[in-house]
């Protein structure tokens, strides 16, 4: 199974990023995808899920109403919006596939496949 991130960068606050994770040798859309983060000296974050069928999300409390996650089986990617971005955004971001639930990597801010991180810098 590869993840592959991408779409960081630096991006001033207030403004608004798009991240990608493609994903290969898996049946994409059988498997719940999601977003971490983790800044240096902290611990891994739970940002967002979505199911196989991208019917049902979830958030943290921290960037729900500004991040949109989304995901296109047809082409085994999935995506996350970010939006009002604040210098707490900042971070290195990694995709995960998980063959449970959306909820499953939410609750237990684990999964099954962890791809390579892309890094987000939010400046002021």
């Amino acid at each position: 199974v590869q993840l592959q991130a991408s779409g960081g960068g630096l991006v001033q606050v207030g403004g608004s990023l798009r991240l990608s994770c493609a994903a290969s040798l898996l049946t994409f859309s059988n498997h719940a995808m999601g977003w971490f983060r983790q800044t240096p000296g902290q611990e891994r974050e739970f940002v967002a899920s979505i199911s196989g069928p991208g019917n049902t999300v979830y958030y943290s409390d921290s960037v729900e109403g500004r991040f949109t996650i989304s995901r296109d089986n047809a082409k085994n990617t999935m995506y996350l919006q970010m939006n009002s971005l604040e210098l707490e955004d900042t971070a290195v971001y990694l995709c995960v596939a998980d063959p449970g639930s959306a909820y499953y990597i939410r609750r237990r801010s684990e999964a099954r496949y962890w791809g390579q991180g892309t890094l987000v810098t939010v400046s002021s």
